[in-house]
C-alpha cells in the first residue's frame, strides 16, 4: 500500500477514536487525493510525527519552510482552485467557462465545442475530474478535446469547488450525494439535460466518465439517472453504494467494499483500473463490472489478454451474441492510480497502456 495513503488512513482512524469527525473527514479527503497524513508535533518527544519510516524532519525555520515548499510541489499535482471556473490562457473560442444553475444547486464548468459542430451529429460526454484536479488539468490529461474534434463531441468538465470538498473530491461516499433528486447527482444530471437540449443531442448519445472520486460519482449517476445517461466510463473508481460514511469509504478504498444493489445500473459501462493502484484497490473496478453483469441477468463473459502501448492488459466483456458489450473491464497490469494512455502534462496520468479516452468513446458509440 502507498505509505502516504496508509498514513492518511491511520490518522482518520485515530481521529475517529477520539470523536474528531472533522479531522477524520479531512484525513479521508487526503487519502482520496493520494496525500499522506500531517500529524501535530509530539509534545513529549519534541519531534514532528512523520507517518513512520520517512526521513527525519528538517529543523530550523528556513529548513522547515524549504521542506514545506518541496512537499507542496510533490503532493499537489494540479493547481488549486476555488469555487468558480475563470477564463484563463487555456480558454479559446471552443473551450470556455460557464455556470449551470437550478433549483437544486449550481456548478461551474468548462465546455468544449468542436469546430463546425452545427453540421455534425453530436454526442455529449460529461467528464468528472478526480481529487485535487480541475477542468483544465483533466482536459489536458485525458486529451478528450482532441477526440471531440475527431468524433463530434460536446465535452463538459464540471468543477467540484473546495467549498464543497476541501480536496475538490466529488462526495461519492456521502448519502446526501448518492441518490436521485438531491445533491451533486441532481445538479450534474440537470447540467447534462440542459446541454443535451441546447445542442439537440438525443438521450442515447449522452454519456458520463470520471477518474477516481469522479469515477465513483459517474457510477452514482449511472444508477440514479439511467434515463439521462446511456453509458458510463469509470476509471480507477468505486461502485455506487460502496460507502456511506468516512469509515466505510476508507474500507472500500482498501478493497473491503461490500457490493450492493445500488450499483446494478441498467446502462452500459466501461471500466479501467490499474492492478497496482495503491489509492483505490483494483477490486473496486471488478465490483463495478460484476454488478453491471448481474444487472443484465449474468450474460456470457469473454476475456482476452494483450500488450498495449507497453502494458499487459486483461480485457473482459459481458454481453449477448453479436450485440455491443454490456460492460467492459480493462485491468492494466502494473498500472497505478492514473488515467491510462493520458498526457503527462495532466495530473494522475500514465502515457503508457491503452488509450482510455479513445476506448471509452469507441464503447459509447457502439450502441
Amino acid at each position: 500500500m502507498n505509505p502516504r495513503f496508509h498514513a492518511a488512513i491511520g490518522e482518520a482512524l485515530s481521529r475517529l477514536r477520539t470523536s474528531d469527525v472533522t479531522g477524520a473527514s479531512a484525513a479521508i479527503q487526503n487519502a482520496l487525493a493520494g496525500r499522506g497524513a500531517i500529524r501535530p508535533a509530539d509534545p513529549d518527544s519534541g519531534t514532528q510525527g512523520n507517518g513512520g519510516g520517512e526521513a527525519a524532519p528538517a529543523r530550523g525555520l528556513r529548513a522547515i519552510l524549504q521542506k514545506l515548499r518541496q512537499e507542496q510541489a510533490s503532493f499537489i499535482p494540479a493547481p488549486s482552485h476555488g469555487d468558480t471556473v475563470t477564463h484563463n490562457a487555456r480558454d479559446s473560442e471552443n473551450f470556455r467557462a460557464r455556470r449551470f444553475k437550478s433549483a437544486v444547486g449550481s456548478v461551474a464548468y468548462k465546455l468544449y465545442v468542436p469546430p463546425g459542430h452545427a453540421d455534425r451529429e453530436l454526442m455529449l460526454v460529461m467528464m468528472l475530474h478526480g481529487c485535487t484536479q480541475n477542468p483544465d488539468d483533466f482536459a489536458r490529461g485525458t486529451r478528450m478535446n482532441a477526440l471531440a474534434d475527431e468524433f463530434g463531441l460536446i465535452v463538459a468538465y464540471p468543477l467540484q469547488p473546495t467549498s464543497a470538498n476541501a480536496q475538490g473530491c466529488w462526495n461519492w461516499f456521502d448519502p446526501r450525494h448518492q441518490r436521485r433528486g438531491a445533491g451533486e447527482p441532481a445538479v450534474l444530471a440537470g447540467l447534462a439535460q440542459e446541454l443535451a437540449a441546447e445542442f439537440k443531442i438525443d438521450r442515447k448519445r449522452v454519456f458520463v466518465a470520471g477518474l477516481s472520486a469522479g469515477g465513483a460519482m459517474a457510477d452514482v449517476l449511472a444508477s440514479a439517472y439511467p434515463d439521462v445517461f446511456s453509458a458510463a466510463g469509470i476509471h480507477s473508481g468505486l461502485p455506487h453504494g460502496a460507502a456511506h460514511d468516512v469509515m466505510s469509504a476508507l474500507a472500500a478504498m482498501k478493497g473491503n467494499a461490500q457490493a450492493t444493489a445500488q450499483g446494478r445500473s441498467p446502462i452500459r459501462k466501461i471500466i479501467f483500473h490499474g492492478s497496482a493502484d495503491a489509492t483505490v484497490h483494483p477490486s473496486n473496478g471488478k465490483a463495478v463490472f460484476d454488478l453491471a453483469g448481474s444487472a443484465q441477468g449474468k450474460p456470457a463473459e469473454f476475456q482476452t489478454d494483450a500488450v498495449i502501448n507497453g502494458k499487459r492488459v486483461t480485457r473482459s466483456l459481458i454481453g449477448h451474441g453479436d450485440a455491443p458489450a454490456r460492460a467492459e473491464h480493462w485491468l492494466i497490469h502494473g498500472g497505478g492510480h492514473a488515467w491510462s494512455g493520458g498526457d503527462w502534462g495532466g495530473s494522475y496520468t500514465d502515457a503508457t497502456g491503452p488509450d482510455a479516452s479513445r476506448e471509452m468513446v469507441r464503447f459509447f458509440l457502439e450502441a
